[in-house]
């Protein structure tokens, strides 16, 4: 949740022109990334929850390819996109651990 708030935060100061555009893909896809994770747990069952491990790593890895374009776009300053990156890298990690490092639950 901490990154999906920091995007919303780093999104607000975006050009009114893309707030149906970079701005709502880049608050999408990090919020996607703990609904999946809370739903796969609420599904009960390993098979369930991997596919929603899966569908958030590849949500961050959305967001992540998002927040390099806001900066090449101007739109992040360098320092901030680092610090999403560096946070969106953090979850990563942890969706890792939770699927396993070869891809398999480890539940």
């Amino acid at each position: 949740m901490k990154l999906a708030r920091a995007v919303y935060a780093a999104t607000g100061t975006f050009p009114k022109a893309e707030m149906f555009g970079l701005t709502s893909q880049m608050r999408r896809a990090s919020l996607s990334v703990p609904s999946n994770i809370a739903e796969g747990h609420g599904r009960l069952s390993d098979g369930s929850l991997r596919v929603f491990l899966g569908q958030a790593r590849g949500s961050l890895y959305e967001l992540e390819t998002q927040i390099e374009l806001a900066c090449d776009l101007e739109y992040l300053q360098a320092k901030e996109a680092k610090e999403l990156l560096e946070l969106s890298r953090e979850v990563g990690r942890m969706l890792n651990g939770l699927i396993g490092g070869s891809g398999q639950l480890t539940c």
